[in-house]
C-alpha cells in the first residue's frame, strides 16, 4: 500500500486518544504540539495505575481533557485525528470501526490495515519538520534513517529557513508574477546563504541578498539578518 504524503493542520481542531499507556502519552505529546484545540484522552485504567511526571505534565496542558471511562463511537465525532492504542484489540478495533463509519482519519497501532494512516519517523529543527516512510514495511528501518538525517542535518538550515519566513511575505507583497518569485526563491535556495548564515558571515549574507534580491528589497536586508549573521 502507498501512502500519500501530507502535513496536517490540527491548529484549533478536535483529537481523540484512546488510551493513556507509553504510547498513548507519545500520541499526545505529538498532538498537543501542534495547537489543537482540544485532545480528549480515554484511559481504560484508573489515572492512579498510570501516572507518572511526564503523564501529569501533559495532563496539565490546556488543551487536554482526561477522562477515565469507557470508548463510545460517539467519541469520534468531529474529530480530526483519532488514535487507538490501548492494549485491548477488541477496544482498538471498535475505534477503527467508528471511525470508518464517520470517515475520520485513524491510526490503529496495534494493526495499521485497520486504520487509514500511519505516522512517519519524522524529527523536528524549528520550522524545519522532516518526514519519511517506509510503506509500512520497517518502522524500526525508518527510524534508522531519521536518526542518520537529524544527524546530517543539524542545524545547517535553520537560519536560511528563518530568513526564508521574513523574506516571503516581503517578496509577495510586491505582486510580481509567480514565475518571477519561484525564480528567486529557488536562486536563493541555491545560493552559498545558507552556508553564510551557517557560519554567522553576516558580510556574505548581505552580498548574497544584495545581489539576488529585487532593488525594493534592498532595504530590507539589516531586517532580514537580524541575529541570523
Amino acid at each position: 500500500m502507498r501512502y500519500y504524503p501530507t502535513f496536517l493542520d490540527l491548529h484549533g481542531r478536535r483529537c481523540l486518544v484512546v488510551g493513556a499507556g507509553e504510547v498513548g502519552r507519545r500520541k499526545l505529546a505529538s498532538l498537543l504540539a501542534a495547537d489543537p484545540a482540544e485532545v480528549l484522552v480515554l484511559d481504560l485504567f484508573p489515572l492512579s495505575e498510570t501516572a507518572d511526571p511526564e503523564l501529569n505534565l501533559l495532563m496539565e496542558h490546556p488543551a487536554t481533557v482526561y477522562e477515565q471511562r469507557p470508548f463510545t463511537a460517539a467519541d469520534v465525532q468531529g474529530c480530526a485525528l483519532v488514535f487507538a492504542c490501548t492494549g485491548n484489540r477488541a477496544v482498538n478495533n471498535a475505534v477503527a470501526k467508528a471511525c470508518a463509519e464517520n470517515n475520520v482519519l485513524c491510526n490503529v497501532i496495534d494493526a495499521p490495515e485497520e486504520g487509514n494512516f500511519v505516522v512517519p519517523a519524522h524529527f523536528a529543527n524549528g520550522d524545519l519538520l522532516v518526514a519519511l516512510g517506509t510503506g509500512g514495511s520497517s518502522p524500526a528501518l525508518a527510524r534508522r534513517i531519521r536518526m542518520e538525517l537529524q544527524t546530517c542535518l543539524g542545524d545547517r538550515f535553520t537560519g536560511i529557513l528563518t530568513l526564508m519566513g521574513r523574506l516571503r511575505p516581503m517578496v509577495l507583497a510586491l505582486g510580481k508574477e509567480t514565475r518571477h518569485n519561484s525564480t528567486l526563491f529557488r536562486n536563493l535556495a541555491e545560493s552559498g546563504l545558507t552556508q553564510a548564515l551557517q557560519e554567522k558571515n553576516r558580510a556574505e549574507a548581505e552580498r548574497i541578498l544584495t545581489e539576488l534580491l529585487p532593488a525594493e528589497l534592498h532595504t530590507n536586508i539589516g531586517a532580514l539578518l537580524h541575529e541570523l549573521a
